[in-house]
């Protein structure tokens, strides 16, 4: 679960670092707030009109089966050498009541997603004799913590290097002034903070000297993605896709996007929008055509966070201060009770920006996000087999639809949820899984079709060992105590 190696945050980070270059980075903060606070008073009114917007013409959404078809070449690894691979890792784990950074949290075989973004960047430098660095994106919250476990992978082959997003401060919803007392990030001063977003990207990245140094060392293209999606791993052939353009048709920025289920009614889309493809998010969307926006029929496609970006354009358009993302105001409330927002952007708005972007509608399986226990279960089970870092769905499995498992609130914390299951049940034919209430489940128990689990409030149910369970529904009060 929480398996934290190392000791746990101990006051503010930013102690390794000089006096002067601490400065540097609060003034370049600053610098970088005041702009988008300065955008965020001039906006009036909703950034998108409703009646403008457009489904994207047909050639800038590809299939994937199409940029798959055109094969790989003989020098792949001459492409590879032109790609850094950077990973978001600026979440905590308290969504999953986890202490620190979520990319440290256990998911299968005692590998963190740290262990198995690691082990794939490693397997393909070694497969394709290739120098894909790792870039990770930390925020003041993760950076410490992450950088203590880095010397873990001192001696596999791949290089690592981190930069840190940008820290800004939160505002109060009444009167628009910053609540910080002082620059500290301890003490009551600490929720005075926030990472803003990934969009921050572009400007954390460029202040950081990293994307000169990348782009010095012949890299020409970043694939950016969440470090919680298991399936985003790096693709070859649209890898090849990209380096294979004509020069004066380099495509600048490709987003991964995929079919919407049910379960992705609040995903960001693409849409044409004044001759550009932009995504549109649902924090954007104005009241009134929010479920039009949920809808599967009119926007059938979401943003995977899965995005391949020029480097020397992240470049060209950070100097030319060109990137216009669009400002998500995200309230808070803090533990006194005080309203405070804080401004974001998104990493995937800046479509609009590049030059002949693409959308590739890639299949459902890269995109496998643990957001909750209820994904972290899928992982951990026989439904995925675990290859070099990679997770593909099993073999055995008949249909290619990931079932759908809900677990109530007892199983929320990762601690709670292993407590819960003696083993992880076998899922291969499982089509829908309910539990609430308090459930826990024997070893070598098996899931099959529909099965839904509920113990009252005061009841327990105790599946036993061995149970097969298939289209079935539990309820009632079943306590299984050793004689």
């Amino acid at each position: 679960g929480c398996s934290l190696q190392g000791p746990l945050r101990k006051g503010g980070g930013h102690q390794h670092k000089g006096k002067f270059s601490l400065f540097q980075t609060s003034r370049k903060d600053f610098e970088g707030f005041k702009k988008l606070f300065h955008r965020f008073l001039q906006v009036k009114g909703p950034s998108i009109e409703w009646a403008k917007i457009n489904r994207p013409p047909e050639d800038s959404i590809q299939p994937y089966d199409r940029i798959r078809a055109k094969g790989l070449p003989e020098n792949i690894s001459s492409c590879l050498n032109k790609l850094a691979v950077v990973k978001l890792n600026g979440g905590l784990g308290t969504s999953m009541g986890c202490k620190g950074p979520k990319s440290l949290i256990s998911v299968r075989n005692e590998n963190t997603f740290l262990d198995l973004t690691v082990k794939q960047i490693e397997h393909l430098n070694t497969t394709y004799n290739a120098n894909v660095p790792l870039v990770l994106m930390n925020s003041f919250n993760t950076d410490e913590d992450t950088k203590k476990i880095l010397q873990k992978y001192k001696h596999h082959q791949v290089h690592i290097h981190t930069f840190n997003q940008s820290r800004y401060p939160r505002v109060n919803k009444e009167s628009l002034l910053p609540i910080a007392k002082s620059m500290g990030v301890s003490g009551e001063n600490a929720e005075a903070w926030y990472p803003p977003g990934h969009g921050d990207i572009y400007a954390s990245f460029h202040n950081s000297g990293l994307l000169d140094r990348l782009i010095s060392d012949g890299k020409e293209y970043v694939f950016v993605s969440n470090i919680d999606n298991l399936g985003a791993t790096v693709d070859l052939f649209i890898l090849q896709h990209l380096m294979s353009q004509p020069a004066d048709r380099r495509c600048e920025f490709i987003m991964e996007v995929t079919d919407k289920t049910r379960a992705d009614v609040k995903g960001g889309t693409l849409i044409q929008y004044e001759d550009h493809l932009r995504l549109l998010e649902i924090a954007q969307v104005p009241k009134p055509h929010v479920d039009e926006f949920k809808s599967v029929t009119k926007f059938k496609i979401f943003n995977t966070n899965n995005l391949w970006i020029s480097l020397p354009a992240i470049k060209r358009l950070q100097e030319q201060n060109a990137m216009d993302l669009e400002i998500i105001v995200n309230p808070k409330t803090l533990d006194g009770g005080l309203n405070v927002i804080q401004l974001e952007t998104a990493v995937g708005a800046a479509i609009k920006s590049f030059n002949n972007a693409l959308g590739v509608n890639v299949p459902r399986s890269r995109f496998l996000p643990v957001k909750t226990s209820s994904d972290l279960l899928l992982v951990m089970s026989n439904l995925y087999s675990l290859d070099a870092g990679s997770l593909t769905m099993s073999k055995k499995r008949e249909f290619p639809t990931t079932p759908h498992v809900k677990l109530g609130s007892s199983f929320t914390k990762v601690q709670d949820f292993l407590t819960r299951f003696e083993n992880i049940p076998d899922m291969l034919e499982l089509d829908h899984l309910t539990v609430s209430g308090d459930v826990t489940f024997g070893k070598n128990v098996s899931l099959k079709g529909t099965v839904i689990i509920i113990a009252n409030h005061g009841d327990r149910i105790d599946i036993p060992a061995g149970a097969v369970l298939e289209n079935k529904i539990v309820s009632g009060n079943l306590r299984i105590l050793d004689h």
